[in-house]
This record gives structure tokens, sequence and C-alpha cells, in this order.
């Protein structure tokens, strides 16, 4: 009897972060409990969660700054004036059991919220149907001999179009992140035409403020689900910068795997052919392929490297050195918490899925790097 007093009396200190609490837990459990449901994960996506984001993502393009970048703004702003406010009432303020129990429940309460929604707006895709089982396309395993040619084909690609984008003064790629982002809504204009389970609202990836914040976590893009926007990081070099906006934005269109939203940025980006695109997918393509074959065949992977144009050579050059910088705990620790989160949702391959984007590359483009016609 007196424990069921003290759970009431514990409820009514705070009755509607209770409430919070358990129905976000409800919610999480549903998810975790119905993962290995395939029909239901892929009825949420199509018909609940692809629709939601849609119109999101027209709402907030109307935008001129990132909505996800003010809002995770604001939620550091409060949840720092609330810790401050918490510590205040422990210091000055009896009872302070009950004091540490609220403010425990409420930060309980609020994070697994937060984790409830990110499930039902972001989860479903992974247990739901992939683009591959989408597209029809091929993801099976590859020979190294069909990984060399599409690793050399790619190196050419690479070295075609090195002289099509603008550059600085140092001879490395100087596009400008403006254009790209103001180009972005047609990106996937026609891969949505051969495959359309990428279709998806014209609309632009947003540059975050606080880029360098990002790079300090290793992270060039982020698709934020509460707000449907593609964002980008706006300080890394430019090489790399087009096909992560391209990445992102395939994520936007519920492709939720990372190795899946690598290949579509690739084929999304050389399908569009303008030149900052192409020349970005072909960097991030033979990133992947190349260090593919660098453990499959390693004198294969040599000769290759060996034919890339010296601009190609001081882009990947300008890349390694920006983010040495961020080699510090920070990064460490973000991205053990992003493999750990890849592994939660039976990602198996953590951060390594970004390789794993290399099948369909090499199946997708075997045919051209042979001249197969």
């Amino acid at each position: 009897m007196e424990q069921t007093k003290t759970k009431k009396s514990l409820f009514r200190l705070a009755p509607g972060r209770h409430i919070l609490l358990l129905v976000s837990a409800a919610m999480i459990a549903a998810h975790l409990l119905t993962r290995r449901s395939h029909a239901l994960n892929r009825w949420l996506s199509a018909h609940a969660v692809r629709p939601l984001h849609r119109a999101l993502s027209v709402l907030t393009a109307k935008l001129p700054f990132s909505a996800a970048e003010a809002l995770i703004g604001l939620v550091v702003v409060c949840l720092s004036i609330y810790i401050i406010l918490s510590i205040y009432r422990l210091i000055t303020r009896p009872e302070r059991a009950k004091q540490v129990y609220i403010i425990i429940l409420s930060l309980a309460s609020a994070g697994l919220a937060v984790y409830a929604g990110f499930c039902l707006l972001w989860g479903v895709y992974y247990y739901g149907d992939d683009f591959a089982a989408q597209s029809g396309l091929k993801n099976e395993p590859v020979s190294v001999e069909q990984l060399e040619s599409v690793t050399a084909y790619f190196a050419r690609l690479c070295n075609e179009y090195a002289g099509k984008v603008k550059r600085d003064e140092k001879g490395c790629c100087a596009s400008d992140r403006g254009m790209i982002l103001h180009r972005s809504p047609e990106v996937y204009a026609a891969a949505e035409a051969l495959y359309p389970c990428l279709r998806g609202p014209a609309v632009p990836a947003k540059g975050v403020f606080f880029s360098r914040v990002m790079s300090y976590t290793d992270f060039t893009g982020f698709f934020f689900p509460f707000t449907a926007e593609a964002n980008v990081n706006m300080d890394f070099p430019q090489g790399l910068f087009a096909s992560t906006v391209a990445h992102e934005l395939a994520h936007q269109r519920g492709v939720a795997k990372e190795q899946e939203a690598n290949f579509c940025a690739v084929m999304a980006s050389l399908l569009y052919g303008e030149p900052d695109y192409c020349y970005s997918a072909c960097l991030l393509a033979y990133t992947h392929l190349g260090n593919a074959l660098y453990s499959a065949d390693h004198a294969a992977w040599e000769e290759i490297y060996g034919t890339l144009d010296p601009a190609v050579l001081r882009d990947f050059a300008a890349s390694r050195s920006y983010w040495q910088q961020f080699e510090t705990p920070v990064q460490t620790v973000s991205n053990t918490v992003y493999e750990n989160f890849l592994y939660s949702y039976d990602q198996d391959l953590g951060l390594k899925s970004y390789g794993a984007c290399v099948d369909l590359l090499v199946n997708y483009y075997y045919a051209a790097a042979s001249g197969i016609s």
C-alpha cells in the first residue's frame, strides 16, 4: 500500500513528463518488436514516412537557413539553461531527492521522445525495401578483375573531369559551393526518370553555418528526419562537396543505407552531367573502389593510382590534410557513437558500410568500363 502511494506521489510530481516517458518507451518497444516485419515497415515507409518527408522538405525549403541547425541550436541552448537552473534549485531548495528525480525524469523523457521520433521517422527505412530492392539493380559479389576494370574506369573519369572544374592558385578544386547548392534541386531529375523510387521534391540541400563544429565530429553532412532537410558541411575541401550534397539528397529520398546513398550520389551526379557534380562523384567512387582494390590486388591498385592526374592527387592530398587537423578525441568519440548507431540498425559493417557501395558500383558500371554495349 505504501509503495503504491509512493508511486502516485512520484507521478504527481511531473505527470506530463511521466506520460511522455511511457508513451516514448512504448513507441520504441513497438519499433524494436516490429523490426522483422518487412511488410509493416515497407508500408510505413511508403505510405507514412515518405509522404511526410516530402511535405516537410517542401515546407522547410522555403526557409533561407537550415531549420535543423536552428532546432539543434535551440535545444542545446535550452538544455544548457535547464541544467544551470536545475543546479541552482538543487543548491537553494529543500527536498533535493525530489529535485534530482525530476531532473533525471525530464532528461530521460526528452531523450526517449527524440529517439522515439527518430525510430518512426527514420528507423523504419532500414527494415522496409532498400534501394537495391526497389530499383531492381544487381548487388552481387564481384571479382577482382571486375573491380580492377571499374576502378580504372573511374580513374580515367577523374582525370577527364579534373580539367573541367575551377581551380585555385594551388591547383586544387575550387568549385563554387553556392552554385552547387543552387543546382542541387536538379541533380536527381535524370535518376528519377530511370528509378522512380528516388522521386522526391526538387528542393535544395542546406549549408550549415557552424560547419567547423561538424568537422570536429567528422561529419560532412546529415539528413535530419524531423525537418526532412539535407544538410551539408560548408568547410571541407570542395572536391567531394558536390557528391556529399548528392549523398544527403539520397537520404532525403528515403535511401537510408549509407552504402546505397553513396552509390546513388555517384549515379545521379553522373547522369546529371554537370562537371562539378561529375568530378566530385568520380572522386567519391574512386575512393571506395581504390580502397577495395588496394586490399584485393595491391599491384593493380598501384598501377591505376599511377595514372591519376596530378590535379586529382592534389585534391586527395587537400582532403587528407584538412581532416588530419581534426583527429582528436572528439572525432574518435563521434565515430564510435555513429558506428554503434549503425550497428543498432543491423548495419553489421559499422563505418565500413560506406565501402559496401563497391559491389553496386562494379555491377552497375562494369559494362561501361569493359566497353560492353
